[in-house]
């Protein structure tokens, strides 16, 4: 499961109203929440926080917490 698809089970996110409310297709958001390989695009992270009436920023940086700056 992919750090998105971690972030909506833990919130209790139904997937189907999602695809509803964003035009992205349940097969893309199965995709982005289990295919690690997946990249997930900041248009789709941004309708997905609006759809669940989540701050995107918040989202953001809760779904990449562990991308960090090499030194």
């Amino acid at each position: 499961m992919t750090s998105l698809g971690l972030y909506l089970t833990k919130k209790s996110v139904n997937k189907a109203m999602v695809s509803r409310r964003t035009g992205i297709s349940q097969a893309r958001l199965s995709q982005l929440t289990s295919n690690q390989s997946t990249k997930l695009r900041a248009d789709e992270l941004y309708l997905i926080a609006l759809a669940i009436d989540i701050d995107p920023g918040k989202m953001f940086k809760e779904v990449f917490s562990d991308l960090k700056l090499e030194n």
